[in-house]
């Protein structure tokens, strides 16, 4: 039988993050589980750093991580390889985004590091009022937010270990500022979560990203580019639906991803990525 490699999205494709906490369908835990048993290799390919796959999401167990948006590559336990931004270009980034009153948390796969008023308007964002609002208390003690809880305060922002640099939209400086500045050093792209507003972003390092990243997989495991398949659903998948053989948009995908794939499936919380893999004999 012939190996089939199979990446996966994590934001809106693979998880679910429409809800305040976070969720994998369960038919999507069920087709990975059933075609790896087939001997198929799935991939995580995500804009996410190591600390934001949280247990929830590694108990599915995936055969490697592209990490970063193709920043890093990881097979089984082993690292292909690691991009991280220059230490020159995180203080200028940082510096911009202090002097400018920017909430924004820097990635790395030691940690999450949050600037000073990240998390309390995070937790706004995603439960409500908490000061006022018993409802919004109920939520983050019911349902906390896995991606809050992992973000670390009170560190020094001026570090050398960044894998990106992820931004909340400021309502007085617009997207394209942020273009103009840091386009010679960095990929710019919109975040991929809507609740953190439109002109919220990350910066990654330039030259960087998923179609690069999985060509390396392939390269690395000598996997016919016949044998890929992805999912996804932002803008940010582009690159990688359009390089692997077979691209699939998510039902709740953006328009603009939709427009390229060679698929759409049903939405991610209508069993899509199942029942598509089930159609493709992936399962």
């Amino acid at each position: 039988m012939k190996k089939n490699i199979i990446f996966f999205d994590v934001d809106g494709t693979l998880v679910d993050v429409r809800p305040s906490q976070e969720y994998v369908p369960a038919s999507t835990i069920k087709a990975i589980q059933e075609t790896r048993k087939k001997g198929n290799l799935c991939f995580l390919c995500t804009g996410r750093s190591l600390p934001e796959i949280f247990d929830h999401i590694l108990d599915i167990r995936f055969d490697g991580i592209i990490g970063a948006g193709g920043g890093f590559v990881l097979i089984g336990d082993k690292m292909l390889y690691h991009n991280k931004v220059s230490d020159a270009d995180v203080k200028r980034v940082v510096d911009f985004f202090e002097e400018n009153h920017y909430d924004y948390y820097l990635e790395s796969n030691g940690g999450l590091f949050a600037s000073k008023h990240l998390i309390p308007r995070l937790e706004y964002i995603t439960y409500g009022d908490l000061e006022n609002d018993e409802n919004a208390k109920k939520m983050k003690k019911e349902k906390p937010s896995h991606f809050i809880n992992s973000l670390k305060e009170g560190y020094s922002m001026y570090r050398s270990d960044v894998n990106k640099i992820c931004f909340l939209e400021n309502p007085n400086i617009p997207f394209s500022t942020i273009k103009e500045n840091f386009d010679d050093a960095f990929q710019v792209i919109h975040c991929t979560v809507p609740s953190f507003g439109e002109d919220s972003g990350e910066l990654s390092v330039a030259g960087v990203n998923k179609a690069s990243a999985i060509q390396a997989v392939i390269n690395h495991l000598k996997i016919d580019i016949n044998n890929t398949y992805a999912f996804g659903d932002g803008l940010n998948d582009i690159d990688m639906l359009q390089f692997v053989h077979h691209g699939v948009a998510v039902g709740n995908a953006k328009q603009g991803l939709k427009d390229i794939a060679d698929e759409i499936c049903e939405d991610i919380a209508d069993n899509g990525i199942y029942n598509t893999m089930k159609k493709h004999s992936l399962i």
